[in-house]
């Protein structure tokens, strides 16, 4: 986007003294820390810092409201099925989808003013309710413009509808009269009350004649006198020609009746019908678009844009889009009359009728406290094709730069950024990047919410993030000594390194416990046992063990040779093997052959000739010694008594 105009906003940080200390700062996906150095401004070191604190500048709090919440996760369904409305929608129908997926936007934004509103109600403390009242007024302004975007940019109504839209538009948004209404007609004597003509004025301002008409009847019962002049200006209000959505009367008929009767009003006030009653004849004098008239309501118009469609209304109900930007500048002149500037609101708006959607959107990313708003009227201008043209110069467009902003923001939630996922991946540029980058700063607090992260990763292909993540968790399991946890990470992470130091880690466990734990996992490795080869030794090893406890001696046997001779054992494990075919070679059955033995004499030869000699070995090492003496002396009597009876063995087989 482009550069901004003014000055950017200055946050003040609490206690900070920037002119005593020197303060540095790092950006975050969705906040800033700023934190005081531990040296001043003349180089002098003070070790004691003015303000020993850490602060998190939040660039989007909106997404830490719970109510915002709701706006955020209903919004976020809306998106979602806008971007299927491309493929599934052509022509007249396209239109009317995207009108309707415009208004619910404008319905979750209303629900959540509601909701806002009420909570402001019930706040206990002041600050909580001037907080919560902004954020309405901030939900307020956001539908207003969306509201009159829709109308511009969405339906794009033709002269006449648009007149009719644009009262609906300030009806919806200037309620203050329903108040007034029930609080005058519910009166005891109405015509008497002291804002009845009040209530008559902002009715016609409004447009809402036929209830001016009802209020005014009541003045006509009770006053006799000034009842013809009453129903003269009821008959008015009447016969007002206005185009309704229903009607087939043509632009240019409803101008000439317009036109007549227009001129009927003026003949009724030259005529002084009205003479003698001040306040109807201000009325006939608003309904003839009398610009002094409509000035000297200025309290009850409370805006210039109420002023411009109430000017329209009864000065050019069928202007044409094209000449709004005209009268809505010099309706905003007389309004003003140069007593103050234009406030932000007052920009957009100016801009929305100027048909300038790119000024909309800017000064509106300008003004508002957070991205949802214009990141999703960007979204659905664009399905509208009003943005094709405009792309940013740093390659990506408008609508994705947008996009890309909010989910960031998302991101900064613990729970939202599920909904930034979405975002994400409907930008098709930059959104896969900007997701890779984002998801690996993820905390992953829980193991739960890992499994979502992990989750997001496998359906998008995301093989590193996948990796990362596994190889965490796998750490996270190590250090909390959940074994069979880590070794399945590892697996799912294809980290070979990793599984194997898991593999080692049960290996000990094993040698110090004398079982295994987790037998289920290691039992159903499956292929997952090739990733390394000290998993495959620990697959092996236990399938040993369960061929023993299944008491296939010969098999169980075959597989311990061969994972010695294999070199798949590790060297440390070698005697803790020889020790397991202690009970094998002490079988009444020979199960080893001869070359069998020669092979595990010839492994126990090559373990005892390799160890290294202890230089003065203190009492706890003696003891070791001679267990692990005795061991292979044990070794060495039952190797020899099971070669000579397999010698024997085959020797009468083969003589036989």
């Amino acid at each position: 986007m482009e550069e901004l105009d003014g000055e950017p906003t200055v946050t003040f940080v609490p206690g900070v003294n920037s002119k005593k200390k020197q303060m540095c700062f790092d950006w975050g996906p969705g906040e800033l820390l700023v934190c005081e150095t531990s040296f001043n401004n003349k180089g002098k070191s003070e070790m004691v810092p003015c303000c020993p604190f850490i602060y998190i500048i939040r660039k989007d709090v909106g997404v830490y409201s719970q109510i915002l919440r709701k706006l955020f996760n209903e919004s976020h369904g809306i998106f979602v099925g806008l971007q299927r409305i491309e493929e599934e929608f052509t022509g007249k129908s396209r239109k009317a989808q995207l009108v309707r997926v415009s208004k619910n936007y404008r319905s979750v934004i209303r629900a959540c003013m509601e909701e806002m509103h009420q909570t402001t109600i019930a706040a206990n403390d002041p600050a909580s309710g001037r907080q919560f009242s902004s954020q309405v007024s901030i939900l307020s302004v956001m539908e207003l413009i969306w509201n009159l975007c829709e109308i511009l940019f969405i339906e794009v109504a033709p002269a006449g509808p648009l007149l009719l839209l644009l009262l609906d538009w300030v009806r919806l948004h200037v309620c203050e009269v329903d108040t007034l209404s029930a609080d005058v007609l519910g009166s005891e004597n109405p015509s008497k009350h002291e804002g009845f003509w009040k209530l008559v004025t902002v009715l016609v301002l409004q447009g809402r004649l036929d209830e001016a008409r009802q209020v005014l009847s009541k003045e006509a019962d009770a006053n006799p006198p000034s009842a013809g002049m009453c129903r003269v200006l009821g008959d008015l209000m009447r016969t007002m020609p206005i185009l309704s959505p229903g009607n087939t009367q043509t632009l240019t008929e409803l101008e000439l009746r317009w036109q007549h009767w227009h001129e009927e009003c003026g003949r009724h006030l030259q005529d002084g019908t009205f003479a003698s009653s001040p306040p109807l004849e201000s009325l006939c004098k608003v309904m003839l678009g009398d610009e002094a008239a409509l000035l000297a309501h200025k309290d009850l118009l409370s805006n210039w844009y109420h002023f411009l469609v109430t000017r329209l209304l009864y000065s050019n109900p069928t202007v044409k889009p094209i000449d709004l930007h005209f009268y809505a500048q010099s309706s905003l002149d007389l309004f003003l009359g140069g007593e103050s500037s234009p406030e932000p609101l007052d920009n957009i708006l100016m801009a929305a009728f100027e048909f300038d959607i790119h000024q909309v959107i800017k000064e509106c990313s300008i003004a508002l406290s957070n991205w949802w708003f214009v990141a999703h009227l960007t979204d659905l201008l664009d399905h509208c094709r009003l943005l094709q043209s405009h792309n940013l110069y740093f390659g990506s467009n408008m609508r994705e730069f947008l996009l890309l902003e909010y989910a960031s923001g998302l991101f900064a939630h613990h729970s939202l950024w599920q909904l930034g996922v979405d975002y994400f991946d409907c930008c098709p540029e930059l959104g896969r990047a900007s997701l890779e980058l984002h998801i690996e700063r993820i905390p992953l607090n829980t193991e739960q919410k890992a499994l979502k992260v992990l989750r997001v990763c496998e359906q998008r292909q995301m093989t590193e993030q996948v990796r990362s993540i596994c190889k965490i968790l796998a750490m996270k399991a190590v250090r909390n000594n959940r074994l069979g946890s880590a070794l399945s990470w590892s697996i799912r992470a294809r980290d070979a390194a990793f599984a194997t130091l898991v593999s080692d880690r049960f290996l000990r466990d094993y040698c110090e416990r004398g079982c295994f734990s987790d037998l289920d996992l290691i039992d159903n490795l499956g292929p997952a046992m090739m990733l390394s080869d000290r998993l495959t030794f620990l697959g092996k090893y236990r399938e040993f063990h369960r061929l023993y406890g299944e008491k296939r001696f010969v098999e169980a046997a075959s597989l311990l040779l061969s994972l010695m001779t294999s070199q798949i054992a590790p060297r440390s494990f070698w005697m803790t093997l020889l020790t397991d075919a202690l009970p094998l070679l002490e079988q009444k059955q020979v199960i080893f052959s001869a070359e069998q033995t020669y092979e595990l004499m010839r492994c126990l030869e090559d373990l005892t000739s390799g160890r290294p000699a202890r230089a003065e070995p203190d009492a706890q090492r003696l003891e070791e010694d001679d267990v692990e003496t005795t061991k292979v002396e044990m070794l060495r009597l039952a190797l020899a008594r099971n070669l000579a009876r397999a010698i024997v063995r085959e020797g009468s087989l083969g003589g036989s």
